[in-house]
């Protein structure tokens, strides 16, 4: 157990329990229900965002301490574009914040920093930290932790179909190895986790997703932390995978 992480008693014990079991490699979060939480408590849906934060913090470093290699937050949809101006700015101000504040942090801690989605849809500081992020982690061997940002599952699978019509490919030689190839750089999903009670996956990763575990929970993202995380861990190590065979 790392010297540096924080523990309750509570959640050593869980810790200890799931260590025993199979880690999944590749972790997917569907980061639900920050304006709920915020509503319930008679605040602006800012402060959800800012709370949710903390539990992506809390979630990403218990990932790292059982061993998941890959992890992957759904952090901004294209259908967000369509939230008010004031609430997408703000959401965007957050990102800004987060990767000036935790890039040295990727670079000394050994975190290799990814996103999928079309982060060109942003503005150009943005996208100048998420690319400088990138290139300062890309070499380094740890946790890879990717940020879905400007992502719609539907449009990365017509984005990689244009790609392959580009390049002339001849249709038989076409397989799924070969398209998934054209999709964006994550591998495919072990467990999928939603927070919130929504029991749909909302665009994301749907070609990555097709043999993962669903994990639901009730639970609003900002009260989501470190030992609900170890929940859902010990969730999918109760299952069997077969993967379509006996």
């Amino acid at each position: 157990m790392s010297k540096n992480i924080k523990l309750t008693d509570k959640e050593k014990k869980l810790l200890i329990e799931v260590k025993k079991g199979e880690i999944p490699k590749h972790v997917a979060l569907i980061m639900d229900g920050n304006g709920r939480w915020a509503k319930k408590r008679g605040l602006p849906r800012v402060k959800g965002h800012e709370k949710g934060i903390k539990s992506l913090f809390a979630v990403f470093e218990m990932a790292k301490e059982i061993g998941v290699k890959y992890i992957t937050f759904y952090t901004f949809s294209k259908e967000n574009w369509a939230r008010p101006k004031s609430e997408v700015n703000y959401l965007i101000k957050l990102l800004k914040k987060y990767l000036k504040d935790n890039t040295e942090k990727f670079v000394k801690e050994n975190i290799v920093f990814n996103t999928i989605g079309d982060i060109q849809d942003f503005d150009d500081e943005l996208m100048d930290l998420i690319q400088t992020a990138k290139e300062r982690t890309k070499n380094q061997k740890g946790i890879v932790l990717t940020l879905a940002l400007s992502y719609g599952a539907r449009d990365e699978i017509v984005r990689a179909t244009r790609n392959i019509l580009k390049e002339g490919l001849n249709p038989e030689k076409l397989d799924k190895k070969l398209f998934s190839f054209y999709l964006f750089d994550v591998p495919d999903v072990d467990l999928m986790i939603r927070t919130s009670g929504e029991i749909r996956i909302s665009n994301y990763l749907l070609w990555q997703l097709s043999y993962a575990e669903l994990y639901f929970t009730k639970i609003l993202w900002p009260d989501f932390r470190k030992y609900e995380f170890l929940k859902a861990i010990q969730n999918y190590q109760k299952r069997e995978r077969r993967f379509g065979k006996i």
